[in-house]
């Protein structure tokens, strides 16, 4: 073992287990981080300061959408996880699609999910979708920030090696010292990128539907981007063209789409000016 290595602590990846029934603390991230999301939600609406007068929405359409969203979360997170990441193992062993409890989700796909769930919503209840798009996006970066969390305590989604005095070994991962870049996601990706988010929020940003969720695909695709110069790519992958990864491919066109999202949503007039 490396001298100046960090002990990994011993985390248990399940918090209780009763019989068969375990409940694990990656389960727990995405229950917590939609329902604190969802909170978080519940007090932009209320602020009718933020909207510049009476938001788009009330709570009780957004209470209705949560189960949408998490449908969308989970069905786009596993979907892109089996087609962006391992489609030839699912292909060979397609009963593990549905084994969600060991873990592959991917961030894009869940993305590609709650688009989905916005705009189908949205349409059937005659709200404006970007509106719901950016309280959901808004919200998302707690989900984010708990589910790395949950990865490091998985151990799973470990980093590249290295000599920095923080570098931790991974049960399973080797005996040299890596990054422990599930922390490094957990910061950029959900606490930095939430306080960004309420920063323009605060701002009057939910007053121009659709700058929100720019500003979300556009953090997000960065904060990924320079993650994965320490995150270890997926083994089944490694790396690409040129030493890059599959998250920092897929982080390309959605840094572009928020960029797209972000100029047509300063070019209009606010949806409700204060």
């Amino acid at each position: 073992m490396h001298l100046l290595a960090l002990p990994f602590p011993a985390f248990d990846p399940v918090l209780i287990s009763i019989g068969p029934f375990a409940v694990r603390w990656y389960a727990l991230a995405y229950i917590f981080g939609i329902l604190l999301g969802w909170f978080y939600a519940r007090a932009l609406i209320r602020n009718e300061r933020y909207w510049g007068g009476q938001p788009p929405m009330s709570v009780i359409d957004y209470d209705d959408f949560v189960v949408w969203v998490t449908l969308g979360i989970i069905l786009g997170g596993r979907i892109g996880y089996v087609l962006f990441y391992n489609p030839a193992h699912f292909a060979e062993n397609p009963t593990e699609i549905l084994q969600v409890w060991k873990g592959g989700m991917s961030f894009h796909g869940g993305f590609l999910g709650c688009v989905a769930a916005v705009v189908l919503f949205s349409w059937r209840r005659g709200i404006p979708f970007l509106s719901v798009g950016d309280l959901t996006c808004a919200a998302g970066t707690i989900g984010l920030l708990l589910g790395r969390i949950a990865n490091f305590i998985n151990a799973e989604l470990w980093g590249r090696t290295t000599d920095a005095p923080w570098g931790m070994v991974f049960p399973g991962a080797g005996p040299l010292p890596r990054h422990p870049s599930q922390l490094y996601e957990a910061t950029l990706e959900g606490l930095v990128l939430f306080l960004v988010l309420f920063f323009l929020i605060r701002r009057g940003a939910l007053q121009r539907p659709g700058l929100v969720t720019g500003a979300f695909a556009v953090g997000y695709g960065m904060a990924r981007i320079v993650c994965e110069l320490f995150r270890e790519p997926d083994p089944q992958l490694g790396f690409l063209w040129g030493g890059l990864t599959m998250g920092m491919l897929l982080s390309v066109p959605l840094i572009l789409a928020g960029a797209a999202f972000i100029a047509v949503a300063l070019k209009r007039r606010p949806l409700q000016p204060a």
